[in-house]
C-alpha cells in the first residue's frame, strides 16, 4: 500500500492524511468545485478534481472516484465516514478495480447495514435486542397491529442508513400512520429504500456505543465504550468515555456482545456497535460499519491511532493488541462544532475570522500533568461553508485525569475558539457542558428536550449584554474616543440586531468616560482604545437616566 485515495473531504480527510503520511504512505485528495481551496486538498500528496457542487455530483460518484484512483496511481481507498463509507457497492467496486479497501468486507457491510438483518444476526449471536417488528410486509394495516402488540411508545426506524434520518417516536396509536409515512418518505430520499421497522421505545435511555476492531485472521477485540447521549435531531453533539453509567462488569458484557456481533458478520476493520442503556440493561440499536466521527475519544483513552490500525488491518496485518492488553486511561470528552443557529438549523456563510487555543491535531498524545486539548478541523479564514455538505466544522476533544477536569478544560477551550462570519453552536456546547445535569453525569437521550430552551434563554441574555461592547468595538477600533466624540452633543447610533433596531446615544461623560444611552439607562464604559477584543474587558455599570 503506497498511495491512498481518500474518498472524503474536510477534517476526516485531513485526519487520514496525517496518519498516512506518518506511515510513509502518499495520499490523494479528491474535491468538488466548492472545495478546491480546502485544506485537505493542499495537504495531500496529490489531488484530483471530481467536479460538481453537491455530494451527488462529486463525493457520491463511484465511477468518478475510481477514475481518480486510476489517474493518480492510488492502490487503496479510505472512505472516511459519511458519503460512501457504508456503501457495499462502493466497497465491492473498489475491490473489483484491484484496489485495497480500507474498511470491512462488502458482505459485512450489507449484513449489518440493514437494521432488520443486523437484528436477526444479533439475536442469533445472543445480543440483547428490543422487541419489535422488522418483517418484509410493510402494509400500514400490519404495522398498526404490530405496534399495538409491541405496546406504545414505539420507535419507527428506517431499515437502511443512519444518522437519525427516518426515525420517529410514536407515543399514541393515532400518530403511527403519519409517522410511518413521514419516516418512509425521508428514508427513501436519503437511502433509496422506504422500508421501516418498529421496536419498543425506551423513553429515557442512554446512547452508549462500543468500539470494535477485527483483523483478517479471526481476531476481534473491543476498545471500551463511548457515551453519546447528548443529541439534537437524533444526532450526537457531545461524546465521552468512559460512560458515567457503565462500570467494569457492564463494559465487559457490552464489549463481549459487540465482539460476538462483529464476528457473526465476518467483520474486519473498525466498527461501532451502538446500544440503548436503561436500568442496568442494554439493547442493540445498530452497528456502524465505519470509523466514527467520535473516534478521537477512544484514541485519547487508549493512546492508539485507529486510522493506523485500519490501514494495517487492510494490509493483512494482525491486530497489534489482544483484549487483555487494552488499557483505558483518564477521561475524554468531544464536542462537535457545527455551523448552525440556536434552533439547530444548519447555516451557510463565509468564515471571516478563525482563532483557536493551542491544540494538537489528528494525533494521540500521552496524558501528562494537565488536560490535553485536540482540535480536529479543516477551518481557515475566508473559507466558504456551503449548504451542500454536513454542517460540522470540527471537533474539540479534551483528555484529562478525571471527568470534572475534562469538562472544565473543554468548556474553557470552547470559550477561546472564534469562528466569526456565521452562526455556530460554540456557546451552546459550552453551556451544555456546564449544565448541572451533564456535570452530574445524568444526561440521558431526552436531555436537550428540556434543557435546550433554558440554555437558549441564558445565551440570549448574555448576547444582549454583549451587544453594546460589540458595537463599541466596531465603532472605536483603533480610535481615541475623545477624538471621535469631540462634539459635546450626544451622537446617535442606530443598531440592527436580529431584525430589530435599537437606538444608542454615544457621548463623553465626566472624567472622559464613554457614556452610552441604551433605552432608559446610561452605561458608562472605560475604553482602552485598543483592538476590538479589549472591548469585552471593559467594566460597565448601568445607572438611571
Amino acid at each position: 500500500m503506497k498511495k491512498i485515495l481518500i474518498a472524503n473531504r474536510g477534517e476526516i480527510a485531513r485526519r487520514i492524511i496525517h496518519t498516512a503520511h506518518a506511515m510513509g504512505i502518499e495520499t490523494v485528495a479528491v474535491y468538488s468545485d466548492p472545495d478546491r481551496e480546502a485544506l485537505h486538498v493542499r495537504e495531500a500528496t496529490t489531488s484530483f478534481a471530481l467536479g460538481g457542487t453537491t455530494s451527488a455530483e462529486s463525493y457520491l460518484r463511484i465511477e468518478r472516484l475510481l477514475a481518480a484512483a486510476r489517474a493518480t496511481g492510488a492502490d487503496a481507498v479510505h472512505p472516511g465516514y459519511g458519503f460512501l463509507s457504508e456503501n457495499a457497492e462502493f466497497a465491492q467496486a473498489v475491490q473489483q478495480a484491484g484496489l485495497a479497501w480500507i474498511g470491512p468486507p462488502p458482505d459485512a457491510i450489507r449484513a449489518l447495514g440493514d437494521k432488520a438483518g443486523a437484528k436477526a444476526l444479533a439475536r442469533q449471536a445472543g445480543v440483547p435486542c428490543l422487541s419489535g417488528y422488522d418483517g418484509e410486509d410493510q402494509s400500514e394495516e400490519l404495522l398498526v397491529r404490530q405496534a399495538q402488540q409491541i405496546g406504545y411508545p414505539v420507535m419507527v426506524k428506517a431499515v437502511a442508513g443512519g444518522g437519525g434520518r427516518g426515525m420517529r417516536l410514536v407515543s399514541q396509536p393515532g400518530q403511527l400512520i403519519e409517522a410511518v409515512r413521514s419516516a418512509k418518505s425521508e428514508a427513501l430520499a436519503a437511502f433509496g429504500s422506504d422500508r421501516v421497522l418498529l421496536e419498543r421505545a425506551l423513553t429515557a435511555p442512554r446512547h452508549v456505543e462500543v468500539q470494535v476492531f477485527a483483523d483478517q485472521h479471526g481476531h476481534c477485540i473491543h476498545l471500551g465504550e463511548r457515551d453519546c447521549s447528548v443529541q439534537r435531531r437524533n444526532q450526537k453533539i457531545i461524546e465521552e468515555a468512559p460512560s458515567p453509567a457503565v462500570d467494569a462488569a457492564m463494559r465487559a458484557r457490552m464489549g463481549q456482545c459487540a465482539v460476538q456481533l462483529a464476528q457473526a458478520a465476518g467483520y474486519q476493520g473498525a466498527g461501532t456497535v451502538e446500544f440503548l442503556v436503561e436500568g442496568g440493561e442494554f439493547f442493540l440499536m445498530e452497528m456502524n460499519t465505519r470509523l466514527q466521527v467520535e473516534h478521537p475519544v477512544t484514541e485519547a483513552l487508549t493512546g492508539l491511532d485507529l486510522v493506523e490500525w485500519q490501514i494495517r488491518v487492510a494490509r493483512g496485518e494482525p491486530l497489534p493488541l489482544a483484549q487483555g492488553e487494552v488499557r483505558l486511561h483518564g477521561h475524554a470528552i468531544e464536542v462537535r462544532l457545527c455551523a448552525e443557529d440556536e434552533n439547530f438549523v444548519p447555516c451557510a456563510g463565509s468564515v471571516a475570522l478563525f482563532a483557536a487555543p493551542a491544540a494538537s491535531q489528528f494525533c494521540t498524545r500521552p496524558l501528562g500533568a494537565g488536560p490535553v486539548l485536540r482540535f480536529d478541523h479543516a477551518l481557515q479564514a475566508g473559507m466558504a461553508v456551503t449548504p451542500y455538505y454536513d454542517s460540522m466544522l470540527g471537533k474539540l476533544i479534551v483528555h484529562a485525569a478525571d471527568r470534572a477536569s475534562a469538562i472544565d478544560a473543554l468548556a474553557r477551550a470552547l470559550r477561546e475558539v472564534y469562528v466569526l462570519g456565521l452562526p455556530t453552536n460554540r456557546a451552546f456546547l459550552a453551556a451544555c457542558l456546564e449544565h448541572p445535569v451533564f456535570r452530574a453525569g445524568a444526561a440521558l437521550v431526552p436531555f436537550l428536550q428540556t434543557a435546550a430552551d433554558p440554555i437558549r434563554e441564558g445565551l440570549a441574555e448574555a448576547e444582549g449584554a454583549a451587544l453594546v461592547p460589540a458595537v463599541l468595538a466596531t465603532q472605536l477600533q483603533g480610535l481615541d474616543a475623545r477624538a471621535l466624540l469631540a462634539c459635546p452633543l450626544e451622537r446617535p447610533l442606530r443598531v440592527r440586531h436580529r431584525g430589530a433596531e435599537r437606538l444608542l446615544g454615544l457621548a463623553l461623560g465626566a472624567g472622559q468616560q464613554l457614556c452610552v444611552r441604551d433605552g432608559d439607562g446610561l452605561q458608562d464604559w472605560a475604553w482602552s482604545g485598543g483592538p476590538p477584543a479589549r472591548a469585552w474587558c471593559a467594566c460597565a455599570r448601568t445607572v438611571p437616566s
